[in-house]
């Protein structure tokens, strides 16, 4: 519970889903922001108690969360595959295509998602949608230079865009480059816009995760979680 009384829906996810998905022997990608913290947490307990795991991170901040837990964190050129990675993500639709990266990750999140066998994102139930960029906007990763040209091309696809700050100044990733935060309408075909983006001279990568998710695990307020799959309807995994 919460310091509200209230069901912490971040916590009991995130821990539903080492759980079902986190095994002995495994290669565990470790994902960033508050409900992937949970998971790292809980991974960190598996291993803490005698489970062999090697990780990899999205991010520094999960580097640095895992390592002061104890995990093993291994740069992901060093791993043969990653079994399962544990992700939040900012926008799921019924299809279980996503938007990531309000986090600011998005690029390390795509490329270890992109090795991992098992991409399982977990959510609660305020992260669906029923068409991509109906409640956030789309981050796009670019490099610092020239950038505004770039936030030029990329409103000429229909969207606004902002380039993200912190204390001031420009947001920079941990790959050193800028993120603009893209508004468009409701998405209707995200992988002709995914395209579109790409090949944008100065974008990095784009928030839009497509065909990358194997399953989500999804809190609800009433404390139940479900389990979206493609081609299946969402079943209750936890009452």
């Amino acid at each position: 519970m919460s310091a509200t009384g209230k069901p912490n829906l971040k916590k009991i996810v995130a821990e539903k889903a080492v759980e079902d998905y986190v095994r002995d022997g495994m290669t565990v990608g470790l994902g960033t922001g508050t409900t992937a913290d949970f998971a790292i947490r809980k991974i960190a307990e598996l291993a803490a108690g005698g489970a062999d795991l090697a990780c990899v991170a999205t991010s520094l901040a999960s580097e640095r969360l895992a390592s002061s837990l104890g995990l093993k964190v291994s740069p992901l050129s060093d791993v043969e595959c990653v079994d399962v990675t544990i992700d939040g993500a900012d926008e799921v639709d019924p299809s279980l295509q996503l938007i990531k990266g309000l986090g600011g990750a998005l690029l390390r999140e795509k490329i270890v998602a992109a090795a991992t066998v098992q991409e399982i994102i977990i959510v609660d139930e305020s992260k669906l949608v029923g068409k991509l960029g109906s409640r956030c906007p789309l981050p796009v990763e670019v490099v610092a230079f020239g950038h505004s040209k770039t936030k030029y091309a990329l409103e000429r696809q229909g969207c606004s865009a902002e380039l993200r700050m912190a204390g001031g100044e420009p947001f920079v990733t941990d790959g050193g480059n800028y993120v603009y935060d893209c508004r468009f309408p409701p998405i209707d075909s995200p992988f002709f816009l995914e395209s579109r983006i790409d090949v944008i001279p100065g974008v990095v990568e784009n928030g839009l995760f497509l065909n990358m998710a194997a399953a989500a695990l999804v809190s609800h307020a009433d404390g139940r979680i479900t389990r979206m799959s493609k081609g299946s309807e969402p079943e209750t995994v936890s009452l």
